[in-house]
């Protein structure tokens, strides 16, 4: 499989190096070794992918999605399931295609702003204003168009939108050169004005490059977890856990985790927004690829929460836990635990034995602590998965990747007690009288920078408002002991399960 993604690659670049017309209009050099370069033969091609797809179209609105840019026999078909999460009739004036450069590297973002570009289906027209305003007032945005013109992240990702959308939509495509944190960040806050519901930002992105089929499964769903979870150090940490485990061929958990990050960075900030996981295969999958070196394919979405949904109150006071309930619960997180500690695996749990609250869409936060002291603690404030995932998957990131701790070891296990705080939705205030200790937990958030405390912390610490407040400003938001004056304040309420002690 690597050799024939470096020879397609090498094949490409040579081909088409003089490719480019005079008129400024970016032609395409990934046709023909990606994708068909006949017109009637590609329209074939996608009708296929979109008619064998898993699709999952809802009615909540559609922010972002994360396709994958391989050879359409190869991750054609979880393209299809990333475009067809989209409402066609969606309204969206223009698709922000962001991609990790393969060819070359630079510190900052090229946008195309010198045509439009051109695939077998037509012209897909670029937004030379937004282009232009990008690159003359940010200077990360400043580096030449010639990233794009042997690129095909960007390239592969043009015909499904030729394709699927009949309204006239227009594209910014954007390749980012740097792996440099800083530098990312800064390029989410050039794109910050434009993310907004009436653009639909597309990351194109494989995932895990080279492992045995087995490894990509597990790898691929460690790192999709790590996006679903919104929170860019937990991704980050992730993918450095995934390198340290020295898995036989892996190469990248995330050949474009550069514009993933970025996403996150725009995303994270935003309660009101969930990643949401659609469909997965690697190439192992298809009848031309083998499954000693594989690569991953992801189809993630980036959604609206239901405002009603998040705005109701009483979510929480009419969640009731019975004993044997509560007792499941912290079993399914303990039992996560376990199994990736000493079998290196994922937990299977069988949803039909569960409780109908456990199937709750819910967010959650697991607390791990030895001896009263914290060892991790990592959550979601929604989620569009039911509440026993996201608790399995939250008592993973706690105990293996929360930043600030070493991962659990094997000794500790034992010693470790849990705790599960399941959450109600968030609620933004005006007035900080309007928080009460020891019901609600507080979010704090101004520009990327947020941070929260959980109901019981204040309580445990006898602290009052404004120095819960001020520590939650200062130690988790990063915004000093007075940030939280001129931040967004918003109050949500918890439910917290403790493990017996024995």
């Amino acid at each position: 499989m690597r050799t024939f993604l470096i020879v397609m690659l090498l094949m490409t670049g040579t081909m088409n190096l003089l490719s480019q017309n005079r008129s400024g209009d970016r032609d395409p050099v990934a046709a023909g070794s990606f994708y068909s370069a006949n017109k009637e033969t590609l329209i074939n091609d996608l009708t296929t992918l979109f008619s064998t797809c898993v699709k999952t179209q809802s009615d909540l609105k559609v922010r972002a999605i994360i396709s994958p840019h391989a050879g359409y026999v190869f991750s054609g078909k979880i393209a299809a399931s990333a475009f067809s999460v989209l409402q066609k009739n969606a309204g969206y004036k223009n698709i922000f295609i962001i991609g990790s450069s393969h060819v070359m590297s630079f510190d900052g973002a090229s946008v195309y702003n010198t045509g439009d570009y051109i695939t077998p289906l037509g012209k897909m027209k670029v937004n030379i204003d937004i282009a232009n305003k990008l690159k003359n007032e940010n200077k990360r945005f400043n580096f030449p168009v010639t990233a794009h013109l042997q690129e095909h992240g960007i390239e592969v990702q043009i015909p499904f939108i030729q394709f699927y959308f009949k309204n006239e939509i227009s594209i910014v495509p954007i390749i980012i050169g740097t792996n440099n944190k800083s530098t990312i960040k800064e390029i989410a806050a050039a794109l910050k004005p434009y993310f907004i519901p009436e653009n639909l930002f597309l990351i194109s992105s494989d995932f895990s490059h080279y492992p045995s089929y087995k490894d990509a499964q597990e790898t691929d769903n460690i790192t999709a977890d790590a996006i679903v979870s919104k929170n860019s150090e937990n991704f980050l940490n992730t993918l450095n856990i995934n390198s340290s485990k020295e898995i036989h061929g892996l190469a990248t958990s995330m050949c474009g985790w550069t514009s993933g990050l970025t996403l996150l960075y725009l995303a994270e900030g935003d309660p009101g927004l969930a990643f949401r996981k659609i469909s997965y295969c690697n190439s192992g999958d298809s009848q031309y690829g083998n499954k000693e070196e594989v690569v991953g394919y992801y189809a993630i979405e980036l959604v609206e929460e239901n405002k009603k949904k998040m705005g109701n109150p009483g979510d929480v006071e009419e969640l009731k836990f019975t004993k044997e309930e509560a007792d499941k619960l912290i079993s399914i997180a303990r039992n996560s635990i376990r199994s990736r500690l000493f079998d290196n695996k994922r937990l299977p749990v069988n949803p039909e034995n569960l409780p109908a609250v456990f199937k709750r869409n819910m967010g959650a936060f697991v607390t791990l602590k030895i001896d009263g002291n914290l060892r991790g603690c990592i959550g979601r404030f929604t989620s569009p998965d039911p509440l026993y995932q996201v608790v399995g998957q939250m008592a993973i990131s706690s105990a293996f990747e929360d930043s600030r701790f070493s991962p659990l070891t094997k000794a500790e296990f034992e010693k470790t007690e849990i705790e599960i705080s399941v959450l109600g939705p968030l609620i933004k205030i005006n007035n900080i009288n309007e928080i009460v200790l020891g019901k609600h937990g507080i979010y704090i958030k101004k520009d990327f920078r947020s941070g929260t405390m959980l109901p019981q912390v204040a309580t445990e610490n006898g602290w009052t408002v404004e120095q819960f407040l001020g520590y939650t400003a200062r130690d988790k938001a990063g915004l000093g002991w007075t940030g939280w004056k001129d931040a967004d304040i918003y109050i949500y309420e918890a439910v917290v399960l403790e493990e017996n002690k024995k």
